[in-house]
This record gives structure tokens, C-alpha cells and sequence, in this order.
């Protein structure tokens, strides 16, 4: 892929976490990680884009990366990118979403998407690193709320495995999803008490419910 070293005078200090020891390479030597914060307009500005694209495109083996920023984050996300030195080699997406707990008001949520590392640095703690810093920074929400296939990965960085029954919210009533798997949520400070037996429910979006 094509080196994402470029122009990052678009991000503000906040962005820049310095440097430290959070991966370790297969050898088990530690790796130096440094995780950066923009939002999608500052990555236009950065010419940042592609390099995400790529990423996510490796990491997953779906051309449907190719539209990330066309169709999903046009605007208004906040990307957490990984970087081994000057490679990119992790990313991270959140976005404003709103899921609600039975009994519960819709809590405003940061909604994980497009976690993607590299095929040749995976397993590594590149991932972590980024999920990490990602936790550190989405304080401003009341939860946080992802879905996946690697529930083991996420339960060991705090995420807890939805266990209640799952919905889609529309105008007219709620969409059942009782096959989906993987709805995982992020306590933050400002999440009220939880009950993960009780249903879940988050708005339908154009393409998606939960995933």
C-alpha cells in the first residue's frame, strides 16, 4: 500500500499521542505505536483517505472499504490511526449513534466501526493500541457499541457481550434481530447501570441495524 507519511498540520496537538511501547513484534521485542485522532474532514485535508481505504481493504478482503468515505463517513467521524513509525498499520472509526436499553432513554453512543490492522501486523498489539486510545477519547459519550465476530478480542479491552434480546428502532415499531450475534457495548462514565439481559434497540439506518 502506499505510505501514508504526509501533511498533519491539520490536526491539532490533542491529536498526537507520543510514542510508546504498546505492541510487541512476533519476536516478542516491544514496537513503538503512535496512535493519532482526526476527523473524516481532517483526513481529506491530510490526504489520509486512501491509505485508511487500503488498510481496511487488506485487513478485511471487501472492496466495499472502497466507499467508506462516500457512503458511511463522509463527515463528522473521528478516525484513531495507528502508526508504526511512519506506516500506518491500524485503524478505528466511531460514529454518533443511539442505542437504548429497555427501561432506559436513548443513550447518545460511539458506534466502532472499520477496525482494521494490516495482515502482516496482526496479532501483534497494533489492534489493541488503537482500541485503546480509542476508549481514552470517546468520554464525551454515555456508551460505547460495536459488533463483531472477535468477541474474545474486545472482552479483554472491557467490552461486554450484549446478551438480550437486539432491535432495530423505526418510525413505524421495531425491526426483531434475533440472529444477530457480536452487539458488544463499552461502559463509560457516564453509562447509567446496565442490564445486558434486558433488550437492546438502535436506530435503523439506510443500509444497516447493527452491522
Amino acid at each position: 500500500m502506499a505510505d501514508p507519511a504526509g501533511d498533519f498540520s491539520c490536526a491539532s496537538r490533542r491529536h498526537v499521542r507520543r510514542p510508546r511501547d504498546l505492541a510487541r513484534s512476533r519476536s516478542g521485542h516491544p514496537v513503538r505505536v503512535t496512535v493519532r485522532v482526526f476527523t473524516s474532514e481532517e483526513l481529506a485535508a491530510a490526504g489520509l483517505r486512501q491509505a485508511v481505504i487500503d488498510v481496511c481493504v487488506a485487513a478485511h478482503e471487501n472492496d466495499e472499504f472502497r466507499y467508506m468515505f462516500t457512503k458511511y463517513f463522509a463527515s463528522g467521524a473521528r478516525h484513531f490511526l495507528a502508526y508504526d513509525g511512519e506506516t500506518l498499520v491500524s485503524h478505528a472509526v466511531v460514529t454518533t449513534r443511539g442505542v437504548q436499553p429497555e427501561g432506559l432513554p436513548i443513550l447518545r453512543t460511539a458506534f466502532v466501526d472499520a477496525v482494521s490492522t494490516l495482515p502482516s501486523r496482526q496479532n501483534q498489539g497494533y489492534g489493541s493500541a488503537t482500541m485503546q486510545r480509542l476508549a481514552e477519547e470517546i468520554g464525551d459519550y454515555e456508551i460505547g457499541c460495536l459488533q463483531t465476530d472477535r468477541t474474545s478480542f474486545y472482552a479483554r479491552l472491557g467490552w461486554q457481550e450484549w446478551r438480550g434480546p437486539l432491535a432495530g428502532r423505526t418510525d413505524n415499531g421495531l425491526i426483531a434481530t434475533p440472529e444477530q450475534r457480536g452487539v458488544m457495548v463499552l461502559p463509560l462514565r457516564k453509562t447509567p447501570k446496565l442490564d445486558l439481559d434486558a433488550l437492546l434497540t438502535i436506530e435503523q439506518q439506510p443500509d444497516r441495524i447493527w452491522e
